[in-house]
């Protein structure tokens, strides 16, 4: 019999090993951004079925993808505003407030049924979509084709985009365009899909020319996001396929902004050679000030889903305690890489 304040044995133990588990579990997930496993491809097969699966869904409004579509216009917002951003603080004559992207090489990787694609096109960019799913990119296609001033092969004018897709993998482009290939890489709700995220955002990052730009889109890994993005979008109210999510795959925005702090970039054997003297790789993220990057080197804002409003909100920068609240879940992450 136990007296007042004894814990026996069985249960000390038992809560010592769920603390260790528990801990080995977030060092693990903590490691996703610093090693690489014995396969270099970044697609899950599962996931590309999964998706596959769900690809005559991708243009409903209403529908599996419905909180994407809500989404897309604060996507492009953060995309537009950073790129004049950098755009004015370089030469303000320069700044294109209607086509920021107008003469740019830009590629969305994963880009599932051109969602972002499209309104890449239509800021100017010389856009291509690509995925790893034959499905997705057979409903992008289709899609695009409805309107003619998206057409790939149309002549662009007046710095009006042309869109294109490619059935390929982000490895596989790598290949065949070669390193160095786009001014702009975009590759929004993705990275918590795929494997090997560190081999992804090297392979994204090396496609990035010098002065380029690299937006990311993803999920942190919080209890806030468990019960947002699973417990409720997934089993709560069934406004996405249970099973879309997995919560140990989502990464944290210090996890990105260390990778981008302490990786060289592009790795050493794949930076071309088009000099004498190459300059080495090195982190795109110099240091850090008050935990945070210099707003020309990188930048991470969060999301937030209002449903009185049935939209989703950018949060301003600089926003108080944004780091707790307004990046706990869904956010947006950019960085540039230094010119050479």
């Amino acid at each position: 019999m136990l007296r007042v304040g004894q814990v026996s044995k069985p249960c000390w133990a038992g809560a010592v090993r769920a603390r260790s588990i528990r801990a080995a579990h977030a060092e693990a997930q903590r490691a996703r951004l610093s090693s690489v496993s014995g396969s270099q491809s970044s697609v899950n097969p599962e996931e590309i079925a999964h998706f596959s699966r769900l690809s005559q869904q991708w243009w409903d409004e209403r529908g599996e993808f419905g909180l994407l579509h809500k989404m897309n216009p604060v996507r492009m917002q953060f995309i537009r505003n950073k790129l004049l951003e950098i755009q004015r603080e370089e030469d303000e004559s320069s700044a294109n407030e209607t086509l920021p992207l107008s003469g740019l090489d830009v590629v969305d990787v994963g880009c599932g049924g051109g969602l972002l694609c499209e309104s890449l096109a239509r800021l100017g960019g010389r856009t291509l979509g690509i995925d790893a799913s034959s499905s997705n990119i057979a409903i992008a296609s289709l899609h695009a084709a409805g309107d003619p001033a998206l057409a790939s092969s149309s002549t662009s004018t007046k710095g009006k985009g042309t869109l294109s897709y490619e059935h390929t993998s982000v490895e596989g482009l790598l290949a065949q365009r070669g390193p160095a290939s786009f001014d702009v890489v975009c590759s929004m709700e993705v990275i918590e899909h795929v494997d090997n995220p560190r081999t992804f955002l090297t392979n994204c990052a090396t496609l990035v020319k010098p002065g380029g730009h690299l937006f990311l889109s993803t999920i942190a890994r919080t209890p806030l996001s468990y019960f947002l993005t699973i417990f409720a979008a997934e089993h709560l109210l069934r406004l996405v396929t249970p099973g879309t999510h997995t919560h140990s795959k989502y990464i944290n925005p210090d996890e990105m902004t260390q990778f981008f702090l302490s990786t060289p970039l592009p790795p050493d054997n794949t930076a071309p050679q088009t000099a004498p003297q190459q300059q080495a790789s090195r982190p795109w993220i110099s240091r850090l000030y008050g935990g945070a990057p210099l707003r020309t080197e990188a930048e991470i804002r969060g999301m937030v889903y209002l449903p009185w409003k049935g939209e989703w909100m950018l949060v301003p920068r600089g926003a108080p305690g944004a780091s707790l609240w307004a990046e706990a879940c869904n956010y947006l992450f950019w960085v540039r890489r230094p010119l050479e």
